[in-house]
């Protein structure tokens, strides 16, 4: 009887290294996507507690830009973040893709902060994104 058990227990030891839970498939995919607020413009949420401070105190003033430049900067750097998040390089920073539609008028707010994002990127982790312009990476 003893020798039932032992057989039995052994029998059991592989089953109980497998992990309980299932692993995420490899399809699924975060993607930041914009929003459109109460007032109907579109806007982007930033959880990094330092985002703030960077659009007041380093980041230059929205009146530096304008909405075409803004734009067409995003649209490049927006194209470079999703092939490194695709191919998994700088997994440790980037954690989900961007939804970006150029065809879509998201207004300079949005352009302006979205390009600040990239920025602000740049500005904390050197993360060296070949869209931004010279004044604006690595500050």
């Amino acid at each position: 009887m003893k020798n039932i058990i032992l057989l039995v227990l052994i029998a059991l030891i592989p089953y109980s290294c497998f992990s309980q839970e299932t692993p995420k498939k490899d399809k699924e995919q975060h993607e930041m996507k914009p929003s459109k607020n109460e007032d109907g413009e579109w806007d982007l949420t930033v959880i990094d507690t330092q985002f703030d401070y960077f659009l007041n105190a380093v980041a230059k003033p929205i009146s530096q830009y304008t909405e075409s430049y803004l734009k067409t900067k995003n649209t490049f750097l927006v194209n470079e973040w999703n092939s490194y998040y695709n191919s998994g390089r700088y997994r440790n920073i980037i954690e989900s893709g961007i939804d970006y539609d150029p065809q879509e008028n998201y207004g300079i707010k949005f352009e302006y902060k979205l390009y600040q994002v990239f920025a602000y990127v740049n500005w904390k982790y050197k993360l060296r994104l070949n869209g931004l312009s010279g004044s604006d990476a690595i500050r």
